[in-house]
């Protein structure tokens, strides 16, 4: 209140109009309490992970499928989240007919194994999808690698997460 009496003073001993006044005394509040929250941010990094940081390992299995979801939304196709249970291994269907993506999701703390390539690979037909795609937060084993390679199944490791719009919009023109 006592900045905002200032502001106002200030603007009236500058010969502004009252209207200005006013206008000064409302806007100095709102200015000072932004720059306290961006320069905040600015010194803690809100909000921001680093190269090195990994946004997923705070998150749970749910919040994942979110997470990606959420990219795939931003890519400008149509997302369909599945149901929990009986998605035929499907937990993500991007894109329109006839060329859907059906992506299965794994938040891991170890390297991904078949089920999951053989998982949506059998789903995938069940919800109307060509194309299929396993996004994890952590790695492939190498017999996961050469399953998906035999059908066509994209993986989106972590290292390549950060790339996972570019992909998606490949992969659903």
């Amino acid at each position: 209140m006592l900045l905002a009496a200032v502001a106002a003073a200030a603007a009236f001993l500058w010969g502004l109009d009252p209207a200005w006044c006013l206008v000064a005394g409302v806007a100095a509040p709102v200015v000072a309490a932004a720059a306290v929250h961006f320069l905040r941010g600015a010194v803690t990094g809100i909000g921001t992970p680093g190269p090195r940081e990994d946004p997923a390992a705070a998150m749970s299995g749910t919040e994942f499928e979110d997470h990606i979801a959420r990219i795939a939304r931003s890519c400008g196709v149509p997302v369909i989240m599945t149901a929990i249970t009986g998605d035929w291994g499907v937990d993500i269907i991007v894109g329109h007919r006839p060329n859907r993506l059906a992506i299965q999701c794994k938040r891991q703390a170890r390297p991904v194994g078949t089920a999951a390539v053989q998982e949506v690979v059998a789903g995938a037909p069940m919800q109307d999808c060509v194309r299929t795609m396993v996004v994890t937060n952590h790695d492939f084993t190498p017999a996961a690698r050469r399953l998906a390679e035999r059908h066509g199944c994209e993986l989106v490791g972590r290292d390549e997460l950060p790339r996972l719009r570019s992909i998606i919009r490949r992969a659903t023109s």
